[in-house]
């Protein structure tokens, strides 16, 4: 496993983190079996990952809470991320959260706090403001941010530091190269990857658009008239199973599976310092986990990309990958 530093902070965390959406299931994961979701955790921790996403919104706290439960005994030795969720981000709300967060996760100390989405209702800074008072109190250690577009990453710069961005990043969903990427990259802003298999696509699991289930179906890769669709897109379903047809030809030509090949692509990235993969179960987890030490050369890294350029361009700049409307700008 390799480790890289967090931001600007003094924390290094393994660059494949343990996303816990999918360890509570749900309408796109399917039922979930809690005892493989702590195996799931375990297993990640044997296979070297210390580094841990949540959210206060995924579930209701419930997957904080199961996470909390998993890693008792070895607070120490990891870090865990969780999230403000964007209804909350008033400033007695982002201390009410904070709070909530922490008793669900068994600690004294959050190490990177998150805002989940921009927010809409409340200024940047009275939310920022909250999150410096926080960090001043002992009960976080770092600030990030979630899905700020280019607008307000730009306000955000101009009111302080912030860590991270988490943006949605793969070899199918490349929004953030247009616009976003340089500014995390001017501001030594780390970017942490979430959906970096595309919710399964970049595994091969699925022959044909077809065979999407709705709950994953429904982001601007796929048309419109998918049944959960919340864009009013064409969607590039055709183009972007081409693309995975020829990811899975040079995969199989380097004899190493989609899913390790698409996750070590993100992790050469520049800038990029984790790659979020979500796991269900044990052998999910030490799975991702063996993508950190896949090293491509470079004619692979440049083919890659160029199998998904044409998707990459359909997509365009917007980084929101379910809304027409970016919830990411201002």
């Amino acid at each position: 496993m390799d480790y890289r530093r967090l931001g600007q902070t003094d924390m290094h965390v393994s660059t494949i983190c343990l996303g816990c959406w999918a360890l509570i299931g749900g309408p796109t994961w399917g039922e979930q079996d809690r005892d493989e979701s702590a195996a799931a955790v375990h297993a990640a921790l044997d296979a070297g990952v210390n580094f841990f996403d949540t959210a206060a919104g995924y579930g209701g706290g419930e997957s904080e809470q199961l996470l909390g439960e998993a890693l008792e005994g070895v607070r120490k030795d990891v870090v865990i991320a969780t999230k403000v969720s964007g209804g909350q981000l008033a400033p007695d709300n982002v201390v009410k959260s904070c709070d909530k967060s922490l008793r669900l996760l068994r600690t004294d100390v959050i190490d990177l706090l998150q805002v989940h989405w921009p927010p809409r209702d409340v200024p940047l800074a009275e939310t920022y403001g909250a999150l410096l008072r926080l960090r001043e109190a002992g009960k976080i250690r770092a600030i990030g941010v979630s899905n700020f577009g280019a607008g307000y990453l730009n306000e955000q710069v101009g009111l302080g530091r912030v860590q991270t961005n988490q943006l949605c990043y793969s070899l199918l969903f490349r929004a953030i190269e247009h616009e976003i990427l340089p500014i995390c990259l001017a501001h030594e802003i780390g970017i942490l990857c979430y959906s970096p298999l595309c919710q399964g696509l970049l595994t091969g699991k699925f022959a044909s658009a077809d065979d999407v289930p709705a709950g994953r179906a429904r982001s601007r890769l796929f048309s419109k008239d998918r049944p959960e669709a919340r864009h009013d897109e064409g969607g590039c379903e055709a183009e972007a199973f081409e693309a995975i047809a020829d990811l899975r030809r040079i995969a199989e030509s380097i004899g190493r599976p989609m899913g390790h090949v698409a996750l070590a692509w993100l992790l050469g990235r520049p800038g990029v310092t984790a790659a979020i993969a979500g796991a269900r179960n044990a052998g999910q987890a030490r799975d991702n986990a063996l993508a950190a030490e896949l090293r491509l050369t470079d004619d692979v890294i440049a083919e890659l990309a160029a199998v998904t350029e044409k998707v990459k361009e359909l997509i365009g700049p917007n980084a929101d990958m379910w809304q027409t409307k970016s919830r990411m700008e201002k």
